[in-house]
């Protein structure tokens, strides 16, 4: 029987915010006011990092870099980068609160595996500041893990280990096989990969699908298969071992491992 030490949970579009809703807008608005028109769907490609890398990678998109040039006279480098980043910081933290919701069924798992003596952590692409309004929300609805693990916390952050690593140390436990990492993205899966842990991606609450909850429960099985067929291929491509709906479905999944 494997024997499954801890979890490590992402945040947004795993176990809060279904369908990742709160930075979009943030993102959206912070390069307008640069005066810099982006998608939602521009914002989303690179979700998962760090979000200053975050940032970096969408300003080296083409048509991104391009619309900068035309604003302010020069391609993006450094200084736009950081500019971006402080901006987008500050009105992320100003509507983070309202995206704290869990999603349905983690409050549940977390129950279902304290129960069982499995420690629970957390890593997030969300920087310390923005955190301090996203933990308490959650603690409110009855999750809260050992540690969180925040982007600014760290030199370097997703895809790498450094994450986990830290995990395994404010946890106490070892070795990285003995640790499932659950999460919606690309890079946060290839975090749990790279620590050499169990990696199980959330396929229809996450960033790739963004689906509301109310969308995500209006959907029909063939639908749904669809969805799952398309984002589950690309975790696993990141390095996913195993692929799950939502974070609800987690016991059913680590019962069967």
């Amino acid at each position: 029987m494997l024997e499954i030490k801890a979890v490590v949970f992402d945040w947004a579009g795993t176990v809060i915010d279904f369908g990742s809703f709160a930075p979009m807008g943030a993102f959206v608005d912070t390069f307008s006011s640069f005066g810099v028109d982006v998608t939602i769907a521009d914002a989303r490609r690179p979700m998962g990092l760090p979000k200053r890398d975050h940032i970096a990678q969408m300003l080296a998109e083409p048509h991104i870099a391009g619309r900068w040039e035309d604003a302010h006279g020069s391609r993006p480098g450094e200084d736009a980068v950081t500019r971006v980043y402080e901006r987008f910081v500050s009105r992320n933290i100003d509507v983070v609160a309202d995206y704290c919701e869990l999603v349905p069924g983690a409050a549940e798992t977390f129950g279902w595996l304290t129960r069982r003596g499995i420690k629970v952590g957390s890593t997030t692409g969300y920087t310390r500041a923005i955190m301090e309004k996203v933990l308490p929300r959650a603690a409110e609805q009855g999750f809260t893990p050992e540690n969180c693990v925040c982007a600014d916390d760290l030199a370097i952050g997703r895809p790498t280990p450094m994450g986990l690593y830290r995990c395994f140390l404010d946890l106490g436990v070892w070795p990285a096989g003995a640790v499932v990492k659950v999460d919606d993205t690309e890079p946060g899966i290839a975090e749990g990969a790279n620590a050499g842990c169990i990696t199980v991606g959330v396929a229809l609450s996450g960033n790739e699908s963004g689906l509301s909850y109310e969308a995500f429960e209006a959907l029909g099985d063939g639908e749904r298969a669809a969805i799952r067929e398309r984002v589950g291929a690309k975790l696993k491509a990141a390095g996913a071992d195993h692929i799950i709906d939502t974070v609800a479905d987690l016991p059913t999944l680590l019962e069967r491992l």
